[in-house]
């Protein structure tokens, strides 16, 4: 089964006084990749999620988004058929998550060796990357199909009415920092 399941947790599974290649090696080994193709394997791998310049770098001291990206690294080893990612881009900023978006999509896409099954809150990184979807409240589906799908169904908006009142010109000059030329 280890070879048929990649995992990436919520909260980061590295070793934090390892470095960026020992990790891979680590987890290349458990799933049992040969020992002659462990180091072009995570070459590739580093290349491909912008890790190999912190290749060396002590895992615990990566910023959050490449210790996810070592996370996601971990969890392509071996192409195993099934990758399940949970919060693959939590806590990443818009530049990191977007190149992890399209990491996520070369996975299961452009390779076409692997199906990505992922948890998020986010509702942009769903539609981003996913086909069909569901929503699960207390631990039970409440409903699957694709993102318009669900939309119709559930999805409402709310709209707010805002009414200015109209304020004397003498009752704001008791506001000096209000600089009203602007708005002349």
């Amino acid at each position: 089964v280890r070879n048929l399941i990649g995992y990436c947790p919520q909260f980061d599974a590295i070793f934090e006084y390892l470095t960026v290649q020992e990790n891979l090696e680590f987890y290349a080994r458990i799933r049992g990749i040969t020992y002659n193709k462990i180091e072009p394997i995570i070459v590739s791998l580093m290349k491909e999620l912008n890790l190999y310049q912190f290749n060396d770098k002590i895992a615990g001291n990566l910023s959050g988004g490449n210790k996810r990206k070592l996370s996601v690294g971990i969890s392509m080893l071996g192409n195993p058929p099934i990758i399940l990612l949970d919060e693959p881009s939590n806590g990443m900023d818009p530049e990191a998550r977007r190149f992890m978006w399209g990491v996520i999509h070369k996975i299961s896409k452009t390779r076409k060796k692997s199906s990505v099954i992922l948890t998020t809150h986010s509702m942009e990184e769903a539609e981003t990357l996913c086909r069909r979807m569901s929503i699960m409240v207390s631990g039970q589906f409440k409903c699957i199909g694709t993102s318009q799908q669900i939309k119709d169904k559930y999805g409402f908006g709310y709209e707010i009415g805002i009414r200015i009142m109209n304020i004397p010109e003498e009752k704001l000059q008791e506001y000096p920092n209000i600089n009203l030329s602007k708005y002349n």
